[in-house]
């Protein structure tokens, strides 16, 4: 461990450093350089040495990496999807991970996350957020039965696609219906088609 990261960790355990500037904490440790302060808190941080609340401003030790691994969690990233017409094809290659609270969402196998393209969702609500372009959405894969008014990702001729989900059975189809600003037309589905649903969405993580 670099010699910063071991007096960061000492300060860490004496007080909470978590109302100080990077530069008030370099002066604790003797480094002049801020940028090189949050480099180290965000390496400890990644390691599961500690815990930084930024809301709270606070800073806490985290005992041991096992108890870091019962905090977080980290969904795999597996693309993008459009929120507007199925235009953008479903790769589901892992692009990188999303590290989450589990108080945020509880863990659970089947788990993913899908980059929101567009913003037909704008108006939406999971959980009282709506769906913006540059947000993440949390997608449980092992849910492909979902029920009327839920969001759901689906994939219509290979393109994947994040809509709310209605079933007119009158008319025995599936309508996918956006929630935005803007006038976008619903989308029908027949029960030939090349269609299938990839998961229901379960949350939001609203873009910086």
């Amino acid at each position: 461990m670099h010699s910063l990261q071991e007096q960061l960790l000492s300060e860490i355990d004496r007080k909470n450093i978590g109302n100080l500037t990077l530069r008030e904490i370099g002066d604790l440790i003797g480094e002049k350089l801020p940028q090189k302060v949050k480099h180290h808190l965000t390496q400890l941080e990644a390691k599961g040495f500690i815990l930084i609340d930024k809301r709270n401003q606070t800073i806490k030790r985290i005992s041991n990496k096992a108890k870091a691994d019962t905090l977080f969690v980290s969904l795999p990233i597996v693309g993008s999807a459009n929120c507007g017409p199925a235009e953008i094809y479903a790769i589901e290659n892992i692009e990188g991970y999303l590290k989450i609270s589990r108080n945020l969402v509880p863990y659970k196998k089947g788990l993913y996350v899908i980059k929101a393209d567009g913003n037909s969702l704008n108006k939406s609500s999971v959980k009282g957020k709506n769906i913006e372009s540059g947000d993440y959405v949390i997608v449980d894969s092992e849910n492909n039965s979902p029920k009327d008014n839920d969001y759901v990702v689906s994939i219509i001729d290979g393109m994947a696609n994040i809509k709310k989900y209605r079933l007119d059975k009158a008319n025995n189809r599936i309508v996918l219906l956006s929630e935005s600003t803007k006038d976008y037309s619903p989308i029908f589905i027949h029960r030939d088609d090349d269609f299938i649903i990839s998961g229901k969405v379960l949350d939001v993580v609203k873009k910086f």
